[in-house]
């Protein structure tokens, strides 16, 4: 088939897909645009799987092994700035992590491989709906995904901002972090400015907490050990001339390990009862777990890393690539089957990840649909 054709029309479905976002478990034009194309190339559509999930069935020859390949499609919650002429057109949404790039590479890969074959056995494309919360997944696994479309291994991908487009990363073992969440609410007694004494505010007690909550990996996970500990709310009822009652510390943590995460919460949790103490309030701790770690099959890696050197050049695949404590919800797949997760570059001056001003780099979708053809026919080899 014509390659410059495709990547062109590739382009143009990003663009459609940028301009057009929506939030996790909404995607349902995103959908609607995946599913119409997936029936134009001739696969196999199923629609509302884990809500507004799609999976695209296509087969070839008669091997009863079967991968998957998965993309997601929602958005973030952020109001874009810029003036693209495709900025989104959905006020205070907008694709800010690539999902459009994403998806738009994995239609690629099925028009390819529907038009050229070039392997034996099934191929699952996945198009999964709200990554960002960490629940799609979960949502498409409880709607009877490996039971209704079953598949042997998986494979996904990232773009990846500051690393060269044209260029592929990955690593066996440990490759992304788990995610849990946290709040700590404060509640003492707000009154007047003037008249702190006859109050137990608690907003001098929510900036010790703060502090203190970082030597938890400072001071009290091992150095071998990889975690984060990161506030990103403070709220309060005060106001400018009324201490505040009330106050909630929000943030989120990142590990590899269950007991490092286990330890993470009890330390936190001796650390909010002790800054209460002292400040004469009372905190309560919730803690929640949201994404696992990615872990991808040492095996597996080796087969992406072998399907990249037909699509990239040698110097541009990392086999290597260190653990970031980014977390992925690709990692709920894997645990049910093995499978490996990579990064395409996005250019070295590609606006970090859940920016305002991010845009996907349309030069790396012809690397990452490469890759998707590739592996298929790596791994389902024709003949």
């Amino acid at each position: 088939m014509n390659l410059d054709a495709l990547h062109e029309e590739m382009r143009q479905w990003r663009r459609h897909l940028h301009a057009n976002p929506e939030f996790g478990f909404e995607e349902k034009e995103t959908a609607a645009f995946v599913a119409a194309k997936l029936r134009e190339f001739g696969l196999e559509v199923a629609e509302g799987v884990g809500s507004t999930g799609v999976v695209g069935t296509l087969k070839r020859g008669s091997s009863n092994r079967a991968i998957a390949l998965r993309a997601d499609m929602d958005a973030l919650r952020i109001a874009e700035q810029g003036e693209l002429p495709y900025r989104s057109r959905n006020p205070g949404v907008m694709h800010a992590c690539g999902h459009d790039g994403h998806t738009a590479m994995l239609l690629g890969a099925a028009r390819l491989l529907a038009e050229e074959g070039g392997f034996d056995g099934t191929v699952r494309f996945l198009f999964q709906p709200a990554e960002e919360w960490g629940r799609g997944a979960l949502a498409m696994l409880d709607d009877g995904l490996m039971q209704r479309f079953p598949f042997d291994e998986i494979y996904g991908l990232h773009n990846m901002p500051g690393v060269p487009v044209g260029h592929f990363e990955t690593a066996p073992g440990q490759f992304m972090s788990a995610e849990d969440n946290f709040e700590i609410a404060l509640q003492g007694l707000g009154g007047h400015a003037a008249r702190p004494q006859a109050t137990r505010e608690v907003l001098v007690a929510a900036c010790a907490l703060v502090m203190d909550l970082q030597t938890i990996v400072a001071r009290r996970i091992s150095p071998t050990d990889i975690a984060v500990v990161s506030v990103t709310e403070l709220l309060t009822d005060g106001t400018r001339n009324a201490l505040p009652g009330m106050a909630r510390v929000l943030g989120d943590c990142r590990s590899f390990k269950a007991e490092v995460s286990a330890e993470i919460e009890r330390q936190m949790r001796l650390i909010a009862e002790g800054v209460a103490l002292s400040y004469q309030c009372a905190a309560e701790v919730t803690y929640t777990r949201e994404f696992v770690p990615l872990v991808n099959d040492a095996e597996l890696t080796r087969h992406a890393l072998a399907a990249a050197a037909k699509v990239f050049p040698p110097e541009a695949i990392r086999a290597e690539r260190e653990p970031v404590t980014a977390s992925e919800d690709f990692a709920r797949f894997l645990d049910h089957v093995p499978g490996c997760f990579v990064y395409i570059g996005n250019g070295e001056h590609s606006m970090p990840l859940h920016n305002s001003s991010f845009d996907f780099n349309d030069a790396a979708l012809p690397h990452g649909m490469g890759f998707h053809a590739a592996i298929v026919r790596e791994r389902l080899p024709a003949g």
